[in-house]
């Protein structure tokens, strides 16, 4: 009797992302073996919006995967809300941190996460009174913009007079700047489900700060520590990224802090082979297999020469099975960690690849969080705290702690003013959360009078009640 055929669930239609004159990170050879047609859709700039989401529609894609650059990151959030039931790989909100420094910093600020101290300027005024009152050395970067990488928009500066003449001639808009963090060097983790798949030492040449390799630094991939990989492995899962890339400090102070991280970054081919596989895995159901990828795979990998490197493919390593003697020889090799030595095969364990969370919400909405292009309107509803306290200069006053309070309690402080009732506080809770409400009573009152019926005394009524009210907090 013939076998009856089991149906197999029909696999997700999968497209390519790709831009005119942006280098592709993804190619449909990446995900070798997956059975159905990959589509590819191109970008073409402009105003290309419409036809673009029209011919994925057309396509019938439900999985479109690929980076998008700084400069068109805005236009596919819109492009993404038009098109609710394709999923993005990167999803936009994980993209966030690709569109610029700022981004960087204030997904770091949301979650914790050990950054150089920034300060970040719009208005002109406060970051020439900040850069006559701080302390120097300085760095400065250019934040924005389609050429973020490589250290050419990196700047030392030890003087208030060198930062003003090089904001004078870079014109740089915010202006972005960090303390001085003096480094041992800083090390590129790449990962891939928040497992440490790639990660590799950059050293400045004897004499300078800067250890991008495209400025004269060195690289090696041997004893990378396992609390920077924890480091890596908590931004990953912060940004809930399916693949991804941070750049970690080592500073003289033995403190690891955050550089950059993104979904753009440059790696060889075999690696975006593997993003390729957890991709497929990821997709399929169960079809096609988990790639297990070792631990410090990269320091064997790594003794080869890098044009070798550059044309490796479909690299796969084959899963640990104890025995005897593969029991002795794998666990000679240990690892140093601050809780004592590990063998390697127990500490790989310990770094699953695991499924990214599928989300139906905005975290990063660019309402609340695109301040570059709405800088001066409404845009302030940002929850997240600053600065941490660590690594404090002592130039900069500490910001007040803005309290949270919800809608019920504010719209209590606002009808406890004479001349408003219910109706006039939903009015000002619909053009104010109140997240952004609150930060307007503390630190810029008069914002308050772009409403138009709200006048300078009935504003002064409302900042008194909240004053009271906060005393009772």
């Amino acid at each position: 009797m013939a076998k009856k055929k089991i149906k197999q669930e029909k696999l997700p239609k999968i497209g390519m992302l790709y831009l005119d004159f942006v280098l592709r990170f993804f190619d449909k050879s990446n995900f070798r073996g997956w059975p159905d047609k990959i589509e590819t859709v191109t970008y073409h700039w402009k105003n290309d919006k419409d036809r673009f989401v029209k011919e994925v529609k057309r396509k019938k894609i439900d999985v479109l995967i690929g980076n998008i650059p700084a400069t068109a990151y805005e236009t596919f959030r819109e492009i993404a809300r038009e098109l609710p039931n394709v999923q993005f790989i990167p999803s936009l909100d994980t993209q966030f941190s690709n569109k610029s420094k700022e981004n960087v910093t204030r997904f770091a600020w949301k979650y914790d996460i050990p950054i150089p101290k920034t300060y970040i300027f719009y208005n002109p005024k406060k970051a020439q009174k900040f850069m006559e009152t701080t302390k120097y050395p300085k760095i400065i970067k250019k934040s924005y913009g389609p050429s973020n990488y490589g250290g050419y928009f990196v700047h030392k500066v030890d003087s208030t007079q060198e930062a003003k003449s090089l904001i004078a001639k870079k014109k740089y808009n915010p202006v972005y700047m960090q303390n001085f963090v003096p480094m041992e060097a800083d090390v590129r983790v790449m990962l891939i489900g928040h497992k440490p798949v790639c990660a590799f030492w950059r050293r400045a040449p004897e004499g300078e700060w800067l250890t991008n390799t495209s400025q004269g630094g060195s690289m090696d991939y041997q004893d990378v520590p396992k609390e920077l990989l924890d480091l890596a492995v908590k931004v990953s899962k912060s940004a809930n990224a399916e693949y991804w890339a941070c750049d970690v400090a080592v500073g003289q102070d033995g403190k690891y802090r955050i550089l950059e991280c993104a979904t753009a970054f440059a790696a060889f081919p075999y690696i975006r082979d593997w993003i390729g596989q957890y991709l497929m895995w990821k997709f399929s159901n169960g079809r096609f297999s988990k790639p297990n990828i070792p631990l410090y795979n990269w320091e064997e990998l790594g003794k080869m020469d890098a044009s070798v490197l550059r044309t490796l493919r479909y690299i796969t390593f084959g899963k640990y099975t104890p025995s005897f003697d593969g029991a002795y020889f794998l666990d000679k090799k240990r690892v140093e960690t601050s809780d004592g030595d590990i063998t390697l095969t127990a500490l790989d364990a310990s770094y699953p690849m695991l499924l990214t969370e599928d989300r139906d919400y905005e975290e990063w909405p660019s309402e609340k969080w695109n301040f570059q292009d709405n800088y001066g309107k409404s845009i302030m509803k940002v929850k997240s705290k600053k600065n941490p306290n660590y690594d404090t200069d002592e130039s900069t006053p500490t910001e007040k702690i803005v309290p949270v309070i919800n809608k019920e309690k504010m719209t209590e402080v606002l009808t406890s003013v004479k001349g408003i009732g219910k109706k006039k506080s939903e009015k000002i809770l619909n053009q104010f959360d109140t997240v952004e409400l609150v930060h307007a009573l503390e630190k810029e009152p008069k914002k308050l009078l772009d409403i138009s019926w709200l006048k300078e005394n009935v504003l002064d009524s409302i900042v008194k009640e909240w004053n009271k009210f906060k005393k009772k907090l």
